[in-house]
């Protein structure tokens, strides 16, 4: 009997013993790609980040990856802890949208544009950056290929294709440069997610921006981003949607894109639109989301709109109508994204179909003080990253709170070129405040007098 006893116990705990390895095996798979480099420790949560945009063509006057990796001292002391590459990759020739051609054509998932350098160059410009505590994420393009990637030829049914066997451009657009991918091809999928992967193991990156992502299907996003969380054990990777669906944070993604926002912002200074304007997108763009947790990436620039719309400066009313503009973007229930020149105050737009170098030596010093300042204030500011927004608009004047249970931050910004009065809520004017950037005790009972494009930041 005892020996009966004791088979049944053998195999009872040899069969926990294989449950347990396979979960193991489910959840842990084997390395597709050797890792390289090791965990970075500083990852910032998704609250704490500030995003800088690298278009590695125009950052330096190289125009390569090493090129970014020299000035990674003067990104980190504007305070960001995030960078943001552009497309890496070789671009296609065939059917090229003109110049150096578009970077989101990718002909090759899986390599370095020459132009830009090798493997070893990012996975050094990576190394550098978490060792100034800065993460790095890539530009990633699921969408769409260029039409001379290798897939084309090898796997033409991974592309959708017309009634005549003609593969197709991105429907309902203009986009001549690129092919079509199709997601219902499990093989393109699982193509697509091991492209990926080959970053996050080859390069040690940790994340990516994810081009065109409201056009991709939804179940894929999800599908590849499980799969990537399982790469690093112990570190998150931050995701960014270059969409504004808020399903994308169901999908995995941690941040949506502010195109609403921008929009909205644009209209208050070229349609003199009320300011109020800017709580509607806000409640908008955030319309059923019922995680307080989701945040959506406001900005004043990026490649996109710098080139087709124009620089902040253009845009905005200047230098200080730029910077009261990108002090509401940064702070209303937000993560902040700066384009790389913006800082500084660069005054021309950048080409991104070729190399166009910034300037630097045209810096204005005092813009990025500025910059600087309101970035390291966020940075200090659980309430600006984490906490409730309430809106107290005027017509000329941005106004909101952001609140924590131990932090109230009281934001006002002149979006106009006229002095301006202020009338400030009853139940704010009660409050003792203090400057958020001196500390110095403020009065504000009654009414707070604005000068044109004038911004001030109160703490309670």
């Amino acid at each position: 009997m005892k020996l009966y006893i004791n088979i049944v116990f053998v195999l009872i705990f040899s069969s926990v013993l294989a449950s347990c390895s396979s979960s193991d095996n489910e959840s842990t798979p084997a390395p597709a790609y050797p890792q390289f480099g090791t965990r970075f420790e500083k990852m910032p949560k998704k609250e704490d980040a500030v995003i800088y945009q690298v278009n590695i063509r125009a950052f330096s006057q190289a125009g390569t990856l090493k090129g970014v990796q020299e000035k990674l001292t003067s990104i980190q002391e504007l305070g960001v802890n995030v960078i943001y590459l552009m497309p890496i990759y070789p671009v296609g020739v065939v059917r090229s949208a003109g110049g150096l051609g578009s970077p989101y054509s990718v002909k090759d998932y899986k390599a370095v544009n020459t132009d830009f350098g090798t493997l070893e160059d990012l996975r050094v410009l990576v190394e550098e950056a978490h060792k100034k505590n800065m993460a790095v994420i890539l530009d990633w393009v699921a969408n769409h290929t260029s039409w001379d990637n290798a897939w084309i030829t090898a796997h033409p049914d991974w592309y959708q294709k017309d009634a005549s066997g003609n593969i197709i451009i991105p429907p309902g657009t203009n986009y001549n440069d690129v092919a079509q991918l199709d997601f219902t091809n499990t093989e393109m999928r699982n193509g697509m997610i091991d492209a990926m992967s080959y970053w996050v193991y080859s390069a040690n990156i940790d994340g990516f921006r994810c081009d065109y992502a409201d056009f991709v299907p939804q179940n894929f996003w999800s599908e590849a981003i499980t799969a990537l969380r399982k790469i690093k054990k112990n570190q998150n990777i931050l995701m960014l949607a270059e969409g504004s669906k808020v399903s994308q944070f169901a999908a995995g993604f941690d941040y949506t894109f502010g195109f609403n926002f921008f929009s909205a912002l644009e209209k208050v200074f070229k349609e003199n639109k009320s300011a109020t304007t800017l709580q509607d997108s806000n409640a908008t763009e955030y319309a059923n989301n019922y995680n307080p947790e989701n945040r959506i990436v406001r900005y004043t620039t990026n490649h996109d709109v710098n080139l087709s719309d124009g620089t902040p400066l253009e845009l905005f009313g200047g230098k200080k109508g730029s910077i009261a503009a990108f002090v509401v973007a940064a702070y209303m229930n937000s993560v902040p994204m700066i384009y790389n020149g913006q800082e500084v105050g660069y005054n021309k737009r950048i080409d991104y179909f070729n190399r166009t170098p910034i300037d630097w030596s045209t810096a204005d010093l005092d813009m990025l003080a500025e910059y600087k300042k309101i970035i390291a204030f966020r940075n200090s500011s659980n309430a600006l990253k984490k906490g409730t927004y309430k809106g107290y608009s005027s017509d000329a004047v941005s106004a909101f709170t952001m609140e924590t249970a131990t932090e109230k931050v009281f934001v006002l910004s002149n979006l106009t070129s006229a002095t301006v009065n202020y009338t400030i809520p009853v139940s704010l004017s009660k409050l003792t405040w203090k400057d958020g950037f001196t500390g110095a005790a403020i009065t504000a009972t009654t009414q707070i007098s604005l000068l044109p494009f004038q911004y001030k930041v109160l703490k309670n």
